[in-house]
């Protein structure tokens, strides 16, 4: 396989994880994961490590499978019993497959010193006490291949409301600069009316001091 179709390996991946899905929906002892299939792309010779999950499973054992990819053949690893002893399968390199748990609900399939023949899909399956199966997506393992760059994200500013800066002609600006004018004038008329009731409330005497003091004055 070439190294330079990861994607659309990725992409056909996906679909055969979907067509799998709705082939094993209807059987209740089986819970088949949702999640996408997710990459990896450790260095040549260093360690690779793929994790397992339980989340919301009381996990009692996990199986772990490997698919090469080309020859699309399906190697079982292993199996993890609650008590941390490992079984392997025909072939597999003890020294360089570890099976761990790594918490009460999550596993780990540690790999020493990938090399490209370690490319493929490492899926895991998770039983409970009941026998009810969890079967993961898994992940793809492509050592020594350089990860696709992705697009650089691009953010968009939020737009700066302009200042309206009136002229004799601007149109839309009318309103903000008569609503000031508005205002000091209905401050004028009401201090007038407050004046005018307190004048009327004055007696008649009072009144005819004010006004002949105002004439003296």
């Amino acid at each position: 396989m070439a190294r330079t179709g990861a994607g659309t390996t990725m992409i056909l991946l996906t679909l055969a994880w979907t067509l799998l899905t709705a082939s094993q929906a209807s059987d209740p002892n089986v819970i088949l994961s949702q999640e996408m299939l997710a990459a990896l792309y450790p260095k040549l010779l260093s360690n690779g490590t793929v994790p397992c999950d339980c989340r919301n499973v009381q996990c009692d054992s996990v199986y772990w499978f490997r698919t090469v990819l080309a020859t699309s053949q399906v190697q079982f690893l292993g199996r993890l019993n609650n008590a941390n002893i490992p079984t392997y399968g025909d072939g597999v390199n003890k020294a360089r497959f570890l099976f761990k748990r790594k918490t009460k609900t999550s596993f780990m399939l540690n790999i020493i010193k990938v090399t490209e023949e370690d490319t493929g899909i490492y899926s895991c399956v998770l039983t409970d006490r009941k026998n009810t199966e969890v079967w993961k997506s898994g992940i793809l393992l492509l050592p020594g291949v350089i990860p696709p760059t992705l697009p650089p994200t691009t953010t968009t500013k939020a737009p700066i409301k302009s200042i309206c800066r009136c002229s004799s002609r601007a149109n839309g600006c009318s309103s903000l600069v008569l609503w000031p004018l508005v205002g000091i004038l209905a401050a004028l008329a009401l201090t007038l009316i407050c004046t005018l009731y307190y004048f009327s409330r004055l007696p008649k005497k009072c009144r005819h001091r004010f006004v002949k003091k105002r004439l003296l004055t």
